[in-house]
């Protein structure tokens, strides 16, 4: 895995294997790699980057089975302006997405959770854990209404688009959904983690303070300082926790905020 102290951890998929998984109308690639308990990793825009590779492999590391679907995107590919905006293009046009609507159950959730179950029913543990970042950030809850979904990671959640107040507030599933899924949080041990950048507005603090209040104390929020001048040295546009701005520099904030994922999927599923 490459990396160094001015850059994010990268990687390729050397070692990964790809199986098309089709469920809920929908047909999609999955990348697996590891062993261990089960953990279904969710792309962020545009795509599988070199540096959701990276965070990929150190799950893989870190002795888990990781599986990373592949429904939007050119796995590999490196992130640029041009590749962004492409991606974006495609989802907000896609019935399977939803990207703008509120208090929506999105297609792709569905197919997601059928992941999960097949992944929870190869590995070890009675279920498995999930990460969302950036527009997949809140598929990683949604997909909690099943009950193979142990532990769920919210990171930079931003979806819908934040346009307007109601879309900041909404928190990337249904009403209903989030009923469910706070159910789970107060019968069972399943909880979450949400993750954030202070400053970061495609994330909006409104959407933790959704989950916050359906999920109380089962839900644990990690925001990281992003206001000018912060210790971090983020800047204000920081996006991306848990993959491009990690440096693998002991006490950097975003490498302690990967660290505390890692721990708290490994409490969960082992």
């Amino acid at each position: 895995m490459a990396s160094t102290a001015s850059s994010a951890p990268t990687s390729t998929l050397d070692g990964w294997v790809r199986t098309p998984f089709t469920a809920a109308g929908a047909t999609h690639d999955c990348y697996q790699k590891g062993a261990g308990p089960g953990v279904v990793l969710i792309p962020e825009l545009p795509g599988m980057t070199p540096e959701v590779l990276g965070l990929a492999q150190h799950l893989v590391d870190e002795g888990f089975t990781v599986v990373v679907p592949s429904p939007f995107g050119v796995p590999e590919r490196a992130s640029s302006p041009g590749y962004v905006l492409s991606t974006v293009a495609r989802i907000c046009v896609s019935a399977e997405f939803r990207a703008f609507a509120v208090d929506a159950k999105r297609p792709i959730t569905a197919w997601l959770r059928a992941v999960a179950a097949d992944l929870a029913g190869r590995t070890p543990a009675s279920g498995v854990g999930m990460i969302g970042m950036c527009f997949t950030g809140g598929f990683a809850l949604a997909a909690a209404v099943d009950d193979s979904v142990l532990a769920s990671v919210v990171s930079q959640p931003a979806a819908p688009f934040p346009l307007g107040r109601a879309r900041q507030a909404d928190p990337s599933m249904s009403r209903d959904e989030l009923d469910r899924v706070a159910e789970r949080s107060r019968e069972t041990p399943f909880c979450a983690i949400g993750l954030r950048f202070s400053e970061d507005r495609n994330a909006p603090r409104a959407r933790f303070d959704t989950l916050s209040a359906a999920l109380g104390d089962r839900f644990e929020v990690i925001e990281l300082d992003s206001s000018p001048g912060n210790p971090g040295g983020f800047s204000t546009t920081a996006h991306s926790v848990l993959t491009s701005e990690v440096r693998e520099v002991a006490g950097h904030p975003a490498l302690e905020a990967r660290e505390r994922v890692v721990r708290f999927l490994r409490d969960q599923l082992t």
